[in-house]
């Protein structure tokens, strides 16, 4: 069953992924929203969840028969998470140096998420794996300067770093909704007649 804690669970998936594949850093790097980021945290990558929308395309989708076979399901819910990943500054003095340093984060971070960019089986953390079709679909969701902008500016005081932005889908929840059916036992057929005209049968 996918539960509520799937968008935990999607989180989950995300870090452990970037920390097994940078491992010098893997203690760096939190799901955490910049704006929460204080100087003497120890934070060189972070991803935050900024925003989820329902996958229209997937919306329309049939019941489901549960097990017993007088309820019907009603399809998961289906969702689109938007990620903003973004390399935050260390203690290097210089301002050059650390400014390459987070850009060479940056660019590895979006090397491993480009060479998994759709993730299954042992991948998945959680409930995200419940079958063997289950797979999580990640791409770059490209925002102009002004959107980045907007969503820069809800961190208060928080000078820009450069970010980018991430659409991970589909991910499910399940609905505990059911109702309940009535099968069909028997069938009740009706002949008619049709009397022409001037005619009787």
């Amino acid at each position: 069953m996918y539960e509520y804690t799937a968008i935990a669970d999607v989180g989950t998936t995300l870090i452990e992924l970037l920390g097994e594949q940078m491992p010098d850093i893997k203690d760096s790097i939190m799901l955490i929203s910049p704006g929460e980021i204080e100087t003497t945290d120890n934070v060189l990558l972070s991803m935050f969840l900024y925003q989820i929308n329902e996958n229209v395309y997937m919306k329309n989708q049939n019941v489901r028969m549960s097990e017993s076979t007088q309820w019907q399901k009603y399809p998961p819910l289906q969702l689109d998470l938007y990620y903003i990943l973004t390399s935050h500054p260390s203690g290097i003095p210089d301002k050059t140096e650390r400014t390459k340093q987070q850009h060479s984060i940056l660019g590895r971070a979006m090397q491993v998420l480009y060479d998994n960019s759709i993730m299954k089986g042992e991948l998945l953390r959680g409930t995200l794996n419940q079958n063997e079709e289950d797979e999580l679909h990640i791409t770059i969701c490209p925002l102009n300067l002004d959107d980045i902008t907007k969503i820069w500016t809800t961190f208060q005081d928080k000078t820009y770093k450069t970010s980018v932005c991430y659409l991970v889908t589909p991910v499910r929840i399940d609905s505990y909704q059911e109702k309940k059916t009535i099968r069909v036992t028997s069938k009740k057929l009706e002949q008619s007649y049709m009397v022409p005209k001037g005619g009787n049968m």
